[in-house]
């Protein structure tokens, strides 16, 4: 079995994880499956009977606090916020009030199936931009 490798402060570390699956539960998932390909442009493959499981950019965990377990949420990164609205907006796609905490800018949009997903632009620094 192949094993991932990621340069981490501890050195070279070798899992046997390599990658990570995300599931978005909706109302309309033809709907919200049409935008992941359509409007954010992610390639995908047909499972079978046309179930589609998309491309994602590369991705990174973080763990919160919380008073109950169960809680996710999905937020995809950019480097320019501004201007990633805009081209959702040049598209239809209406995001919310951009917010601006000390990890960075943050804005929500609405999947065509009733969803939300987040799109941030962090300040933090980023565990992708420093693996292989």
């Amino acid at each position: 079995m192949a094993k991932a490798v990621f340069a981490g402060e501890a050195g070279i570390i070798k899992l046997m994880i390599s990658g990570a699956h995300v599931i978005l539960y909706s109302r309309d998932a033809n709907a919200d499956r049409d935008f992941l390909r359509e409007i954010l442009g992610f390639s995908s493959v047909d499972a079978g009977h046309g179930w589609l499981i998309f491309a994602l950019p590369p991705a990174e965990a973080a763990v919160h606090p919380a008073e109950e377990n169960g809680r996710h949420e999905l937020y995809f990164m950019c480097d320019d916020l501004e201007a990633e609205m805009a081209e959702l907006g040049k598209q239809g796609v209406k995001c919310s009030e951009v917010h601006k905490e000390r990890w960075g800018s943050i804005t929500k949009i609405r999947l065509p199936g009733g969803g939300e997903v987040g799109l941030y632009q962090p300040t933090h620094p980023t565990a992708i931009r420093t693996t292989p």
